[in-house]
């Protein structure tokens, strides 16, 4: 019984961390959907009409955060984006990794080392989450290839 509780406390935890690293880029998102039902809550939405709109409201959260990096050429704007989701989901990794830590690490000092590293995990997983939409876009890659300068060839580099 022992190693059965030893073995599902174990999953648990991988399906916990698996959770936290997949939902990162959520973080931000899910702040503005709360924010915005909560808003519509108290303005007398309901429950109902607060729920729906602070899911759209995160819904075109993240749908607005993604295009504007695949398509923005900027890599200053690139970057503000990608910060704005990763610092929230980095805000939260270091009070879940936090509070984790506190089952199995007495001191503090390691229990604060513990939650820096993992707010710089998961914000760095939410940063690279968003930015795979930012690849090289095949028609940059075309577009200068056609621009290159061609390689002009002589009798002598022949030989």
């Amino acid at each position: 019984m022992l190693a059965l509780g030893l073995v599902l406390n174990t999953l648990g935890i991988g399906l916990f961390c698996w959770a936290i690293f997949a939902l990162a880029v959520y973080a931000l998102p899910f702040f503005v959907a709360l924010s915005v039902g909560m808003l519509a809550f108290h303005d007398g939405a309901g429950v109902v009409g607060a729920l729906l709109i602070g899911l759209a409201s995160g819904a075109l959260a993240l749908a607005v955060g993604q295009v504007a990096v695949a398509v923005s050429r900027v890599r200053t704007l690139r970057v503000a984006i990608a910060t704005a989701f990763a610092v929230p989901a980095a805000i939260a990794g270091y009070h879940v990794v936090f509070a984790l830590s506190q089952i199995g690490v007495p001191s503090l000092a390691w229990r604060e080392a513990f939650a820096c590293g993992g707010a710089v995990c998961i914000g760095g997983t939410a940063w690279t989450r968003l930015t795979v939409f930012a690849e090289t876009r095949p028609s940059e890659s075309v577009g200068v290839a056609e621009n290159a300068p061609q390689p002009v060839l002589t009798a002598a580099t022949q030989e």
